[in-house]
């Protein structure tokens, strides 16, 4: 049986050991042999492997295996922190950044006693499933080659002759078939049987088979990535386009029999790199500015090799570059490397100013300093001194353990942008 019904919290880049109890439940040597080989699938990405034990690295989410949910949490500083703020910092960064549905970080979804991420995400694409059925789910044409009994499609001659030399009432033929056992089915069905087997024992369970039952009988096939760039678009398909990427998400990350036993595991898990870039620009784009903002732009640079900012922003007074970093730098200074990428953003894009942004408990930005000329030409000629910023964040409110909605205002000041925002009445889109 999949049941998880034990959870350990653990902050990024912290490390866990077997053997080992972390409020009341035991990290056992089954689940630390699951997740090595869980990192090997993945080229030893997540984690680093130490002596009994494991260190996460920057990725955070929440991995399911045998009985235990092991729920890997961001965090800024090293400091002890509240594991409860820092689960509902994760999920309100997926929420605004499209990757979850959920209403509003606190209400009652949210606040179920023994609620996850795993359970969030599978009451998504169960809630999703259902809108599809009452909705009507869509009958597709798709080929198949069997015994039929009245002549129709192609005959295929070697199989007729070899499966009817008795039974000559029948053709064997390849002909289409219009019904709801097609390839979009199929893949839903594969995720709500995973579902199934990771909740039993949940409150989820019972909403899982009533969602099943509603659901047609489908093929079970095997699905990898491959399956689902043979997905068709189409005005028919696009009600789908949400579950099917919940279900890519599932299915994908879903391993099974990767422990010793005969365990499943289930690894839901976000580089919190990737997400604080995308979590800066969807905040920034909220802000009620007449300028354009985006992000992965990305230009040739050297022999096939491209460079990408992660944000560009365009306004009339011309261009400017942020690159995010999910790092504490404290009072230390950025790095020469980091420096020189955004030496090279300024000149490649014709920007006059970047910051380097990094999460801090506090807000702090000193002005921008210009990068040393020395006489070096630049690619653009008109920009000789370019400058660079380093700014540090705080996502939360002032004395408050909920996320700052205006942090994207407050960047744009540092870049003198915000004088036509009206920062008394401004409404945001969640």
């Amino acid at each position: 049986m999949f049941k998880a019904d034990k959870t350990i919290q653990v902050f990024e880049h912290h490390s866990l050991h077997y053997g080992r109890e972390y409020k009341n439940v035991f990290f056992e040597e089954k689940h630390f042999t699951a997740l090595v080989k869980l990192n090997e699938l993945h080229n030893n990405e997540y984690f680093t492997v130490i002596n009994k034990g494991i260190k996460f690295k920057q990725y955070v989410g929440i991995i399911a295996v045998d009985g235990l949910n092991i729920e890997i949490l961001p965090k800024i500083d090293n400091n002890n922190g509240d594991e409860a703020v820092w689960q509902k910092v994760l999920i309100e960064m997926l929420r605004i950044t499209k990757k979850l549905k959920v209403q509003k970080v606190g209400e009652a979804s949210v606040n179920r006693q023994k609620t996850h991420l795993l359970d969030l995400y599978f009451e998504w694409f169960l809630n999703e499933v259902q809108i599809l059925i009452h909705q009507g789910l869509i009958k597709q044409y798709y080929k198949e080659t069997s015994n039929v009994k009245a002549l129709k499609g192609k005959l295929e001659f070697a199989g007729h002759i070899n499966k009817n030399l008795v039974h000559k009432e029948s053709f064997y033929t390849t002909h289409q078939i219009y019904d709801k056992d097609h390839l979009i089915h199929q893949i839903l069905s594969k995720a709500l049987d995973i579902i199934e087997k990771c909740t039993k024992g949940n409150y989820l369970y019972s909403k899982c088979k009533t969602v099943q039952l509603d659901f047609p009988e489908v093929k079970n096939i095997s699905v990898t990535e491959a399956t689902f760039s043979k997905i068709p678009k189409n005005r028919k398909t696009a009600p789908y386009e949400t579950a099917l990427a919940i279900s890519k998400f599932i299915i994908l990350n879903f391993a099974p029999n990767v422990s010793s036993g005969s365990e499943n595991m289930l690894a839901l898990l976000f580089d919190m790199n990737c997400l604080w870039e995308e979590y800066i620009l969807a905040r920034l784009k909220q802000c009620d500015l007449k300028v354009s903002i985006r992000g992965q732009q990305s230009t040739h640079f050297w022999s096939g090799i491209s460079i990408r900012p992660d944000i560009v922003i365009e306004h009339e007074f011309g261009k400017f570059i942020i690159d995010t970093k999910w790092k504490n730098i404290s009072n230390n200074q950025p790095s020469t490397h980091d420096l020189r990428q955004m030496y090279v953003y300024n000149d490649y894009w014709k920007s006059a100013k970047a910051i380097l942004l990094y999460p801090s408990k506090e807000n702090k930005f000193d002005g921008f300093e210009k990068f040393e000329d020395h006489h070096i030409h630049t690619k653009y000629t008109e920009i000789k001194q370019h400058e660079c910023g380093i700014g540090k964040i705080s996502i939360f409110e002032e004395g408050k353990n909920i996320l700052d909605k205006n942090i994207g205002v407050r960047i744009m000041k540092w870049f003198n942008l915000s004088k036509s925002i009206n920062t008394k009445e401004r409404h945001y889109k969640a």
